[in-house]
């Protein structure tokens, strides 16, 4: 960007936020301290609105804190500004001391948030975005050496600690939107109470929600905390019975709402994503029939796995009113950066993914809301003088089945990448890190059980140099393990784009029902061997297509999760030239790359096989006894093709039971390359007595009773051929 921004950069703002572009009079000539070029008119405006928010009253108390204090906790409810003013006061504060001990970064749960948040304190502060200011996001690097304020996502912060532990090039650290709980969010709240006893000179602000800010001030030593508050009540409106199909109640509120005829925007918070597709398309429908005297209705999906920027300018706005119906689901509360929202509805449940250790798979549960969750949806509409909160449940509802506060990500994820960080920055004795929330003992033994089946503990439990590696990438350890794998079986290109693909979000969008020209075009993509090589073909036809957005409009493909795999698959590529691994060059298609595809596969994902018991697609987990169908996606499905053995990427025990991206493998190769201490671990079984054959004859399985005898006679004999070297 070449100049400052411009209100085409700018967020979008409310009535009453609008900036007004007359200087304030003799403050013409006043020179900006961070660039050193006169302020613009635009700054003088947009002064006036900041200092019209809530947590402008406590800018001074806020600044003498941080001048007394090592660490200061500021409480402010939704939208009162803390997150856009206290960043700018901290910089401020680091140009008082003329950056002797580094400048600020503020961390967001969300990468949406960081790419918002510094686009307006750019605007804000005068300054050019990527100079001054900046963000740091997966893939997205908006900074340069001379950037006084980041933003960036917790994960990049906590990532930042592997190579520069005591984060020296920052003299102020502002975690915000604690009380959201990821499990980044949490590790750096534990780890920088070590960092800031090594460096009294740093700076750590913590924003935070009021019903989490009591524990925070004890976690911390009882250190004060700065509250903020909005100043215009809220009408709360709450049903007596629940409804038997929130959904329809949903529905029937919006319109409610908008024949009404008041201003005002609409939020929604929903279950899940199915929910808002469901509701989107029927609102859709219904409002094409609208009176066309009524004002448009525009439904905004919100998915905050997406990278967008949520309320974009209205250039017909005087002309035409558009009412906005934002459909979101829990992750969205901190995304809403609208101040036009009048109208709140909301369900009271969420679908939250639960991980269980023993079955080493996730769950999702529909359970209710948290009262800190359900207060926060109340405060994005303190803003606003006439907002309305309608609630689909009732208030014995919220006293009986409602939880004081959020449920850590910390006690309900598969903590493998975590174990495995915490090892690569030398934290031992697991059970003595001061997390704010106590991880459950059983995932953390199955994190470690997991690490050391994939070879990156050594005989101490610390991590080895193979471990180290594995380290260096930010994937799931499984995949790490698979891409090292691919060194010694020669298909890393093939692997990097794999493990790319299958981190981005699906790239493969449902197809239309009946659609048989739509069918024929995905089956020319799906490859015989699974769905992991499908994903490489996509991957290949998409970097030879000529016009992208044709081509994955036709193939019904995500042009932005191809578009993600591909930055995703750059960085891969500049982990592996950094650090100097073996790279072999491409020889898809071949017989013998294909079979060394598997191989790294099963080198990592060997935890994760299934066999297809009765020969009508019922697979049975290998490691328990969980029954999964295939996904309606997958390949197999569509060339109606059901193997025996197969390989997946990812198992959710839900409604529908489904693995995905799977592809079939031989119990031979299974055989070959899983450790022998995962094996001997293994339930019993039928499948594992068809493995234990295999060790015993290593030869094609037979099932005359006689052979059956000898396998048994043989139960305790090793494997003929050696186990993968990688390992």
């Amino acid at each position: 960007m070449a100049g400052r921004p411009g209100p085409a950069d700018s967020p979008d703002w409310s009535d009453s936020e609008a900036p007004s572009e007359d200087p304030s009079p003799g403050r013409g000539l006043e020179l900006n301290p961070f660039d050193g070029l006169p302020f613009s008119s635009r700054y003088y405006g947009l002064l006036r609105a900041r200092e019209r928010l809530p947590v402008w009253r406590e800018r001074f108390p806020f600044m003498e804190g941080l001048t007394q204090s090592q660490v200061v906790l500021v409480a402010g409810e939704a939208k009162c500004g803390k997150s856009s003013q206290v960043p700018q006061w901290c910089a401020e504060y680091c140009l008082s001391t003329r950056y002797q001990h580094g400048g600020v970064v503020c961390t967001q749960v969300h990468m949406q948030n960081a790419v918002q948040l510094a686009l307006r304190v750019a605007d804000e502060m005068d300054v050019v975005l990527g100079q001054e200011v900046g963000y740091i996001i997966p893939l997205e690097n908006c900074c340069t050496g001379e950037t006084i304020l980041r933003y960036c996502t917790d994960e990049i912060l906590q990532r930042e600690m592997m190579s520069i532990p005591f984060l020296g090039c920052y003299g102020v650290i502002i975690l915000d939107d604690v009380h959201e709980r990821s499990i980044s969010t949490d590790i750096l709240l534990g780890l920088l109470k070590d960092v800031l006893q090594a460096r009294p000179e740093l700076k750590l602000v913590i924003l935070t929600s009021p019903s989490l800010a009591g524990n925070l001030s004890s976690y911390y030593e009882n250190v004060p905390i700065i509250e903020v508050r909005n100043e215009f009540p809220v009408e709360v409106v709450h049903l007596c019975v629940a409804p038997k199909d929130h959904l329809v109640s949903v529905i029937q509120l919006i319109f409610e709402i908008h024949h009404t005829g008041e201003k005002g925007d609409i939020v929604v918070f929903l279950t899940c994503e199915q929910e808002i597709e469901k509701v989107q398309e029927i609102v859709c429908q219904e409002a094409s029939n609208l009176n066309p005297d009524l004002w448009h209705l525009n439904v905004v999906p919100l998915y905050p796995k997406e990278k967008c920027l949520l309320f974009k300018p209205n250039e017909d706005l005087e002309k035409v009113y558009q009412r906005k119906v934002v459909l979101t689901t829990s992750s969205g509360e901190s995304l809403l950066q609208c101040g036009s929202i009048r109208f709140v509805i909301d369900v009271g449940l969420e679908r939250r993914k639960v991980y269980r250790p023993r079955i080493r798979a996730s769950s999702l549960v529909l359970q209710p809301i948290s009262r800190s969750q359900a207060n926060t949806r109340k405060q994005i509409l303190g803003t606003s003088p006439s907002g309305k909160l309608f609630r689909l449940y009732s208030e014995e509802f919220v006293h009986r089945h409602m939880k004081p506060l959020k449920a850590p990500e910390l006690e309900e994820a598969n903590l493998t990448s975590l174990v495995l960080f915490l090892k690569r920055i030398d934290i031992t004795g697991l059970s003595h890190c001061d997390f704010l929330s106590r991880p459950a003992p059983e995932t953390l033994m199955q994190a470690l059980e997991d690490l050391d089946y994939l070879a990156a503990l050594d005989n101490n439990g610390n991590l080895s140099e193979f471990g180290i590696i594995m380290s260096e990438f930010p994937l799931d350890p499984k995949l790490s393990k698979a891409i090292l794998a691919s060194c010694e079986f020669e298909c890393v290109d093939e692997m990097i784009t794999l493990a790319a693909m299958v981190t981005a979000p699906d790239c493969l969008l449902p197809l239309p029902p009946g659609d048989k020209k739509a069918q024929q075009l995905r089956m020319n993509l799906c490859h015989p061997e699974g769905d992991h090589l499908t994903l490489l073909n996509v991957y290949k036809a998409y970097q030879e297509a000529d016009c992208l957005e044709k081509w994955c409009s036709d193939h019904f493909l995500s042009p932005s999760a191809l578009k993600t795999a591909s930055g995703i698959r750059e960085e891969l590529l500049d982990i592996f030239k950094r650090i100097e691994l073996p790279y072999s060059e491409p020889a898809f298609g071949s017989k013998e790359n294909t079979e060394n595809i598997k191989k790294a596969l099963v080198a990592g994902f060997f935890m994760q096989i299934a066999r297809d018991v009765d020969g009508s697609g019922n697979y049975l987990m290998l490691s328990h006894k969980q029954v999964a169908q295939l996904h309606p996606l997958s390949c197999y499905y569509n060339m109606k093709k059901i193997p025996e053995w197969v390989l997946f990427h990812t198992f959710s025990i839900s409604e529908n039971n489904c693995i995905q991206i799977i592809s079939e493998i031989s119990p031979e190769l299974f055989m070959q390359l899983a450790p022998p201490y995962y094996f001997s671990n293994l339930p019993p079984s039928e499948s594992k007595d068809i493995l234990q054959q295999v060790i015993n004859h290593f030869s094609p399985i037979s099932t005359t009773k006689k052979e059956q005898k000898t396998s048994k006679d043989q139960l305790c004999e090793a494997p003929a051929e050696p186990r993968c070297v990688i390992q």
